[in-house]
């Protein structure tokens, strides 16, 4: 379980540094083949774990949708009032914050997931499942043994010169959390974005 600073007072120290070397990490063709699996007319989407609102809301928001941006760093939303203001931006833990049953048609969680310990994972999928409409779609970064060498972790990773919490489980396991929270697993692939592989994860809540 993570210890010490809290990741909300590491991203306000890391703010800055962050997003100047945000354009290192082109996620734009992801976001691209994920906005093409959803309706096309707009939506809402929900951005867990958001940071400055850039890329993923603003992103969106430049297509004609809504977006609503969860982050626990306050500093993360002060960038994010004057980069993306037309997101509506909450300051609070993703795992505690409140939200509409069927409040959105896409959601997304860019780089933020695997902070989270893997233990909480599980019920955030059933609340993600929720939040969604039928049909809606999920998109999310899962840390494998491909970034951290290790099959699951639980531990700390030097991340800007600190130490960041970083938690997963195997990709097999993964996939059973997903079913189990009723989620139709559609693609995930390896991607390499400045010099980090992860696995990119998109998921449907079924219509029926």
């Amino acid at each position: 379980m993570p210890t010490g600073p809290s990741l909300g007072q590491i991203y306000d120290d890391l703010a800055v540094a962050y997003q100047a070397g945000r354009g290192a990490f082109d996620t734009t063709p992801v976001l691209d083949a994920f906005y093409r699996r959803l309706p096309p007319g707009g939506g809402h989407l929900l951005d867990l774990g958001c940071g400055s609102g850039e890329p993923t809301a603003r992103f969106f928001i430049e297509r004609g949708w809504r977006a609503t941006g969860v982050d626990c760093s306050p500093v993360m939303l002060g960038l994010a009032a004057g980069k993306v203001s037309q997101m509506t931006p909450i300051l609070a833990d993703m795992r505690e914050v409140r939200l509409p049953d069927g409040g959105f048609d896409a959601a997304t969680l860019i780089y933020s997931l695997f902070h989270v310990p893997r233990q909480d994972h599980p019920a955030l999928f059933a609340n993600l499942f929720r939040w969604l409409i039928p049909g809606g779609r999920l998109l999310f970064t899962y840390a494998t043994k491909e970034y951290t060498g290790q099959d699951e972790l639980d531990g700390y990773r030097e991340f800007l010169g600190r130490q960041l919490f970083y938690s997963h489980t195997t990709p097999m396991k993964l996939r059973g959390q997903l079913e189990a929270a009723g989620f139709a697993c559609e693609s995930a692939a390896y991607r390499d974005i400045g010099g980090e592989t992860f696995l990119w994860v998109t998921v449907q809540r079924p219509t029926d």
